[in-house]
């Protein structure tokens, strides 16, 4: 009934669709050192549910219901938001700061950490 050139074309546009629809929801890369200290103060958590991953506020506990494709994308972009507002940089010192603007804590960044910093959270859209 079906031609085996059709049943390959379709796998080929199948797998083509898949990995280009991969590529378009990756999160961007970041550096590691940097995102893991600001993390405990950051108030989003990505959890995994019984139906697959979950954006939750930790300040609310509520779930933020966004598409599972979509999770890293959001998250990135929730991050990208809190850190304009709560994050500065001085020279190699980031400073972390709360809801009322007050001093949390603070990181020595080495150059390519405050690189990242400035092209993450600064020169975003």
């Amino acid at each position: 009934m079906f031609s085996k050139r059709l049943i390959l074309a379709l796998a080929v546009l199948f797998t083509f669709l898949s990995i280009s629809t991969l590529i378009v929801n990756m999160p961007e890369k970041k550096d590691s050192f940097v995102i893991e200290k600001i993390k405990p103060y950051f108030p989003y958590k990505i959890v995994k549910t019984l139906g697959g991953l979950d954006l939750i506020d930790k300040r609310t506990n509520k779930k933020l219901g966004i598409a599972n494709e979509k999770i890293f994308l959001a998250y990135d972009n929730y991050l990208k938001n809190w850190g304009k507002t709560h994050l500065k940089l001085n020279n190699s010192k980031l400073t972390i700061l709360d809801d009322n603007q007050k001093e949390i804590d603070s990181i020595e960044l080495n150059k390519r950490q405050q690189e990242f910093v400035k092209r993450f959270f600064f020169n975003s859209q």
